[in-house]
């Protein structure tokens, strides 16, 4: 990876480093599309192929059909593209939890202005405690917010900001008892490529996930995954020749299976660049392998923020994953939100990087496979030592 060659990575929440091999593949990809022609006969069974073979690969990753997983840009892309093709009536409710990414809130807030439709929040962000203990809160919150007019619980299964894992398969086991049953959109963000996902995705009716965060895959590529329940109700929003069962041919229907949510022309030596970076993960083991690596770095960072006289994390317990968030002791000016900016700028001028987040106001490392425990203590010293300077 050429981007950690000089400097301390902590930002795989927000990108992933693009490693060599991947970023071959992708050059590959180009001069393969050139040597055969861009618009050939010739390179279309490539297109295909290439198209396919990622479908097929995604597949046991998500524990859906391939024919449940179409293509988009990003995790935004893959939720609205389904969100906005559902039916909708006035007076419905979202339900939408307070530790959403404010993009697919303001989705939603948007599709709830056409229709006539009201927002209400899902409180999760307080949830801090172990797993068990979290399951069971986000279970009795859900019973008691939702309503006979909630049609859609919105819902990620990493939070981008705490750091906490949802019970993705239980919350959808509830709403299965609800009539009218609401929908379950997941932003999968944060957990493709960082958590075993097979139950949570099928359990969703859409599952938005991206290749360039824990994928390390490049950025302009995603999947989602749609439930069947979504495919025989739902219909397309944006409409392209990808759309259709027939491409060449303008009164052709749209594709039975989840291909019906892909647009137009995608940029496809992405293709080869994820299927590239997911073969690299693959070889680093088992999800339940590659998690325990992350787990180990997260960990040591965990307990290295609690046993400073400085920071705190803010979970009370082991991280679930590569997501740290932590900030000042409550007695530490390096509390406020504008010390967390400075803290980052303070740290990326040593050439270490993690990000400062708004709500809640904190600093968030991410830990991966490739995160090396002198890097861990780099991080703490610094740390520590800003803290003693502010």
């Amino acid at each position: 990876m050429p981007a950690l060659a000089n400097k301390v990575y902590f930002n795989y929440g927000g990108q992933g480093p693009l490693p060599t091999p991947s970023l071959v593949a992708i050059q590959q990809s180009w001069e393969t599309i050139q040597e055969l022609g861009p618009f050939s006969e010739a390179v279309f069974p490539y297109a295909s192929r290439t198209i396919t073979e990622l479908r097929q690969r995604l597949a046991p990753w998500l524990g859906v059909p391939p024919q449940r997983l179409a293509f988009t840009e990003n995790v935004s892309s893959g939720c609205v593209l389904p969100l906005w093709g559902l039916p909708w009536h006035q007076g419905d409710q979202l339900l939408i939890s307070d530790a959403e990414h404010p993009g697919v809130v303001a989705a939603c807030r948007e599709l709830a202005q056409r229709h006539g439709m009201e927002l209400a929040s899902l409180p999760v962000q307080d949830l801090l405690a172990d797993s068990a203990g979290t399951q069971a809160a986000v279970l009795e919150r859900l019973e008691t917010a939702l309503t006979s007019h909630t049609r859609l619980v919105v819902l990620s299964h990493l939070l981008w900001n705490t750091g906490q894992v949802m019970p993705i398969r239980e919350v959808a086991s509830l709403l299965q008892t609800r009539r009218p049953r609401p929908w379950l959109l997941v932003d999968a963000a944060q957990s493709f490529g960082s958590l075993p996902m097979e139950g949570a995705a099928d359990a969703a009716d859409i599952y938005a996930c991206t290749g360039h965060k824990w994928c390390c895959g490049p950025e302009g590529l995603g999947v989602v995954a749609v439930s069947e329940r979504l495919l025989a109700e739902g219909r397309p929003t944006l409409i392209g020749w990808r759309s259709l069962s027939q491409e060449t041919q303008a009164g052709s229907g749209v594709h039975a299976d989840a291909r019906r949510f892909e647009v137009a022309t995608s940029c496809l030596p992405l293709f080869a660049g994820l299927q590239c970076s997911l073969q690299l993960l693959e070889g680093q083991g088992s999800v339940e392998d590659r998690l325990a690596l992350i787990q180990e770095r997260s960990l040591q960072l965990w307990q290295g923020l609690q046993a400073s006289p400085h920071w705190q994390p803010l979970l009370e317990g082991p991280p679930p994953a590569g997501l740290v968030s932590f900030t000042g002791r409550d007695s530490s000016r390096a509390a406020s939100q504008t010390s967390h900016r400075a803290m980052v700028s303070a740290l990326g001028q040593e050439a270490i990087w993690l990000r400062s987040l708004e709500n809640p106001a904190c600093l968030r490392a991410c830990t991966h496979l490739v995160t090396r425990a002198s890097e861990v203590d780099q991080l703490l010293s610094q740390l520590n030592q800003l803290a003693e300077l502010a």
